[in-house]
């Protein structure tokens, strides 16, 4: 009885151990196969680099009972915390080390900080902590010494130009270094800070973000100056595809016809433009538009993205308001085509429209329009419920199809078992 009894227990062990075995089997072959070398590889680093304003006016203690320049360590170290990891950063002043009058030599006065790489948080804090206003203010020399710091790789680019004045080293005019810059075509983008500016360094400044694409912000406090550094480095690093530039229409009739990518354009203060997409039966139509205030704006505002056909009836709609706290605004929306009976039944046009309702003061200049962001995507869509199941789980739903298999099959192998041991149980 007791030689039954030991090997009726051993016999449940074995089994039991089978049934994890089998699970365990199972798992592993729905689990989804290492990426093949044949896969594309990850995109190159997006890159950044930080240049900064070391003039002697920098020692103005007018920003939160602060100098300007301690400020802007005082903003740097904490952006710097935060840098993903994915970004590589670079650091340039203008204006660091030459205390003279010669202007010759102070218009020649750049110099790299920290090379654009892999961040050492460490190294680099050290570097901005040794740094005392000192000079001039050679703007152009410096985004040109900036953009060959960026040069190489297919990442995005990125200049952010933080100043308290305007370019002191005419007639080299940085205004024009920064459409030289645009006119290479290498995708670099600046954008630009004053820190408490007067007119004339706002129209500069301006000139130099519209002239590449980039945006102009004004600051009045070290948490501005922390969180619009912040936001560019971020933007940055998600930024997937070089938008290619394109001009919206007053109509539908006359729009550009868009193929999937990334767009920009420019549209004036509450203006309506109009973009043109074709969506063929089976297909889901996808698009994002994003509009920044990259100049001062009244507080309440918003941006519209509506699809219709060419008759003017509504698709579908999306819609987002702001309050200020943000410079970038955005919105999309999704519409799927049925799959119709004709194989070669024509693709349906649709109309996209972008509005927004930024306003501002009068004296606020309306041109160049504010820049947009246009994101379209045109790909096969859901044809039945199975098909909207998988979409909406994504990559991941042969997860959950394992957890359910294995879940069935574990709760049937272990109610065998339960029914074999009360039935051996009550046989002896």
């Amino acid at each position: 009885m007791i030689t039954t009894t030991i090997t009726r227990r051993i016999t449940r062990k074995r089994l039991a151990a089978g049934v994890c075995g089998l699970l365990a089997a199972m798992a592993m072959a729905l689990s989804p196969t290492p990426a093949s070398a044949g896969e594309p590889t990850a995109p190159a680093a997006p890159k950044v680099e930080l240049t900064l304003d070391v003039s002697g006016s920098m020692r103005a203690r007018d920003i939160d009972g602060q100098s300007r320049m301690a400020a802007a360590k005082q903003a740097f170290n904490e952006v710097l915390d935060a840098v993903p990891k994915d970004v590589q950063l670079g650091i340039r002043t203008l204006g660091a080390t030459y205390p003279g009058n010669d202007r010759k030599v102070g218009c020649t006065d750049t110099k790299l900080l920290y090379p654009v790489g892999p961040l050492d948080r460490t190294e680099a804090k050290t570097a901005v902590a040794t740094l005392v206003p000192t000079g001039w203010t050679p703007i152009g020399p410096a985004l040109q010494a900036a953009a060959q710091d960026l040069k190489g790789g297919d990442g995005q680019r990125r200049i952010v130009l933080i100043t308290d004045g305007e370019d002191t080293c005419q007639p080299l005019d940085p205004c024009q270094v920064a459409r030289d810059i645009a006119a290479q075509g290498i995708h670099l983008t600046v954008d630009t800070l004053g820190l408490l500016p007067d007119a004339k360094t706002r129209r500069q400044l301006s000139c130099i973000a519209e002239a590449t694409g980039g945006t102009y912000t004004s600051v009045q406090h070290t948490a501005q100056l922390r969180d619009r550094v912040h936001q560019l480095v971020n933007r940055t690093a998600r930024k997937t595809a070089t938008p290619v530039a394109t001009q919206g229409a007053a109509q539908c009739a006359t729009a550009p016809v868009l193929k999937p990518g990334l767009y920009s354009d420019r549209e004036k203060f509450a203006e309506h433009r109009w973009y043109r997409v074709d969506v063929k039966p089976g297909q889901e139509l996808r698009a994002a538009v994003s509009i920044g205030a990259d100049r001062a704006v009244d507080n309440d505002y918003g941006v519209l993205l509506r699809a219709s056909t060419v008759h003017g009836r509504e698709i579908v709609r999306g819609a987002e308001a702001g309050d200020g706290r943000t410079d970038v605004i955005s919105t999309g929306l999704r519409y799927a085509k049925a799959k119709g009976g004709a194989s070669d039944e024509a693709p349906e046009t649709v109309c996209l429209q972008v509005s927004n309702s930024f306003s501002a003061v009068p004296s606020v200049k309306t041109e160049p329009g504010l820049p947009v962001e246009l994101a379209v995507d045109v790909v096969d869509g859901p044809h039945d419920a199975s098909d909207v199941a998988s979409f909406g789980l994504g990559r991941g739903w042969w997860l959950l199809g394992a957890l359910v298999l294995a879940g069935l099959l574990g709760g049937l192998v272990w109610g065998w078992i339960s029914r074999w041991r009360i039935t051996v149980w009550r046989t002896n």
